[in-house]
């Protein structure tokens, strides 16, 4: 899978937004040449129909884990759904925000954590490792770890993907591909 992202929310609004469908165009020639899946962020109802012409699997961002209205409109989608963990969310909020999704019908939801905000000031965020056990207990959603998102630091990304692995993280099929 290729995650890359056509929209990009900000929290200046003179930020840098993305290149929307100029940006998914981009991303389907990736997938062509490359062969891979390829995976972008939706982020209000009117991107997720541009999103779901071109991506394999449709990002819901930990931003927008709290908009209910993307979330049935995705869950209305034919794709797979990757959810991002929102920044201060449980997970039961995490748990019902799939559950949004897959009461409009579409089950293939993927769970994703991606750190959540605290007071420790060594990383960016707090990667959360002990959710991912307590998913597989509580819920029968897959779950993947960014281990990037979650902490901001390029030097924590591997011991943290073997952490990950280490407390029941797997790789899960899309489509019957790893």
């Amino acid at each position: 899978l290729f995650r890359g992202g056509a929209y990009k929310p900000r929290t200046s609004p003179y930020s840098f937004q993305g290149l929307a469908e100029a940006g998914l165009k981009i991303l389907s020639d990736v997938r062509d040449e490359f062969d891979l899946k390829i995976v972008t962020e939706a982020v209000d109802n009117e991107s997720l129909d541009l999103v779901e012409r071109y991506a394999d699997v449709i990002q819901i961002g930990a931003r927008n884990m709290q908009n209910f209205s993307l979330l049935k409109h995705a869950g209305r989608a034919n794709k797979p759904v990757l959810l991002k963990r929102g920044l201060s969310a449980t997970l039961d909020g995490l748990l019902m925000a799939a559950e949004y999704i897959m009461s409009e019908g579409n089950y293939a939801v993927i769970l994703c954590e991606r750190g959540v905000r605290t007071f420790a000031d060594h990383t960016r965020n707090t990667l959360d490792l002990s959710v991912v056990p307590a998913v597989h207990r509580l819920s029968h959603l897959p779950i993947l770890v960014d281990p990037s998102h979650g902490t901001g630091r390029r030097e924590k990304v591997l011991p943290l993907s073997r952490a990950a692995v280490a407390v029941g993280m797997q790789l899960q099929p899309i489509d019957g591909q790893h």
